[in-house]
């Protein structure tokens, strides 16, 4: 026997194995990112395509996950967007100049995202035991603290130092939001 058979024969089950293992989408692993965000963006006024794709894709895990994966990988974007605008807030609040009015909307605004962080451990927990409606109620308290630490600062007249983070974990909140309720749909 020849040894020119059982070369093309590897040639074809390489190139095979090859063709079966390569993206359906032409390569791209972000597809499923792009489509996510998409849907969201639709179906939900206060969810960006373009803010939705970036915060996602700043996450090295999320070019191999599934939706339920981008659904845990949002939600634990959110908790350190929370979680580092609370120690941004106590920063602030050790500052000595301080105006009062500003000084009581931080403190406000501190205990807001204090709530906030421990209510996202509890939706990380509902999230990864498929209990997306226990998911959804605390991502909806959560999304709740920033627009009310905002609210404080537009009620005094004063500018908030905290208005892009407070933006940023408000549109996080409805990226997780939007995909748990997609989870949810599916899973009844």
């Amino acid at each position: 026997m020849s040894p020119r058979p059982s070369v093309s024969l590897l040639l074809i089950f390489f190139l095979a194995s090859l063709h079966a293992a390569s993206p359906v989408d032409g390569g791209s692993t972000t597809n499923i990112i792009h489509e996510t965000c998409k849907k969201c963006a639709h179906e939900d006024p206060n969810v960006s395509y373009e803010f939705c794709v970036a915060s996602l894709e700043s996450n090295p895990y999320s070019h191999c996950a599934d939706l339920r994966g981008l659904g845990l990988i949002s939600i634990k974007l959110l908790r350190h967007n929370m979680t580092r605008t609370r120690a941004y807030t106590e920063k602030l609040l050790q500052s000595e100049k301080m105006d009062p009015s500003v000084r009581a909307c931080l403190q406000d605004c501190l205990e807001l995202y204090s709530d906030a962080v421990p209510t996202l451990a509890e939706a990380i927990r509902a999230y990864k035991g498929g209990r997306y409606d226990d998911a959804n109620i605390d991502l909806s308290s959560v999304m709740d603290a920033p627009s009310t630490c905002e609210d404080g600062f537009s009620e005094t007249g004063v500018g908030s130092p905290l208005g892009r983070r407070n933006k940023d974990a408000f549109r996080l909140s409805a990226i997780a939001l939007s995909i748990v309720t997609m989870l949810s749909r599916a899973s009844h």
